[in-house]
């Protein structure tokens, strides 16, 4: 099963609304939840405790849809006194390819999904989804395989609360001692790799290399624990120690002191400055291309048992793909 589908790209955002003819309409909806029911019967099931090789290593399926999460576990520890339990991370930021199921619905039958344009409170209980973005929130950096911008924090947990209904797993954005102990891998040094800067373009897209833009996830080598882009490409929401959003990992607009372990960059208003609507969008940052955000899964009793005697294996050997 394909671990990338093609997403929307950046002109599919502003393109004109065509409504299909009513035969094709009446066609439309049967098509789709055949396909589905496919979908469901060919996707694997999700291993709660990890791979039969490796229980290090996890893949969550989405049902109805071919796009699946490839998650690590990071075992527990200690930072700057806060105690931190085994928990699971995604190996890369959330792409379009995922976003958009949650965004545009895609894990629903089409019979199911609202007319274009038509307003549909969410049913009780039900986890709400974004409103259409003011701008292209993809910027025309690419789609497919690239990390989803342009989120606010707000969206970004709204999203972890429908993965984590679609999944019956508990999904959420990492907490701040949790994102860095998890990029770190075991370095006290600037960068999980050492404290020579002169390494960064092996290792993240950022100010001096990435030409202003986003890039493709797992371009760049990953982390002692498999962990690609910790350093750059975008900012990642996380929840700081005081319970309010902050952001770890720098971006491609930043300089490398920003892409240290240990840098936070907090939310401004500037981020979404140029919102002509009133209120401004709690889902989407107009000016804020270079945030983004990758999801943790709380670990099971199992799971960690699972981990502890999994100690001794060797460590896992991953390089980064080609854009």
């Amino acid at each position: 099963m394909s671990r990338i589908t093609t997403g929307l790209r950046g002109s599919a955002w502003n393109a004109p609304k065509v409504r299909p003819p009513r035969s094709l309409r009446q066609i439309l909806p049967a098509a789709c939840v055949v396909f589905t029911a496919a979908l469901h019967a060919a996707a694997p099931a999700e291993s709660p405790q990890g791979t039969a090789q490796d229980p290090r290593l996890r893949i969550q399926t989405i049902a109805g849809s071919a796009v699946t999460i490839d998650l690590r576990a990071i075992p527990g520890g200690s930072l700057n006194g806060v105690e931190i339990a085994p928990f699971w991370i995604a190996t890369t930021e959330t792409t379009w390819d995922l976003f958009d199921i949650w965004l545009y619905r895609l894990d629903e039958p089409a019979a199911e999904q609202p007319e274009p344009d038509t307003p549909s409170d969410p049913a009780p209980d039900a986890v709400s989804r974004p409103s259409k973005p003011y701008l292209p929130a993809d910027r025309g950096f690419g789609h497919a395989g690239y990390p989803a911008i342009s989120m606010s924090f707000h969206s970004a947990q709204q999203f972890c609360a429908w993965l984590s209904e679609k999944t019956g797993r508990i999904y959420r954005l990492p907490s701040e001692a949790e994102w860095e102990h998890a990029c770190r891998a075991g370095s006290s040094a600037a960068y999980s790799f050492g404290d020579d800067a002169s390494l960064l373009p092996e290792h993240a897209w950022f100010k001096s290399n990435a030409e202003d833009r986003t890039h493709a996830v797992a371009t760049r080598k990953p982390n002692p624990w498999g962990l690609h882009d910790m350093h750059g490409n975008v900012r990642e929401w996380v929840v700081g120690a005081d319970g309010k959003p902050t952001t770890r990992g720098g971006s491609y607009r930043d300089s490398e002191e920003s892409l240290r372990c240990d840098a936070a960059i907090k939310p401004s208003r500037e981020w979404n400055a140029s919102d002509p609507q009133i209120p401004k969008s709690k889902w989407w940052l107009a000016d804020g291309p270079f945030v983004g955000f990758r999801v943790v899964c709380e670990m099971t009793d199992e799971e960690r048992q699972r981990l502890e005697a999994a100690s001794d294996l060797e460590p896992i050997e991953e390089g980064e793909k080609d854009e």
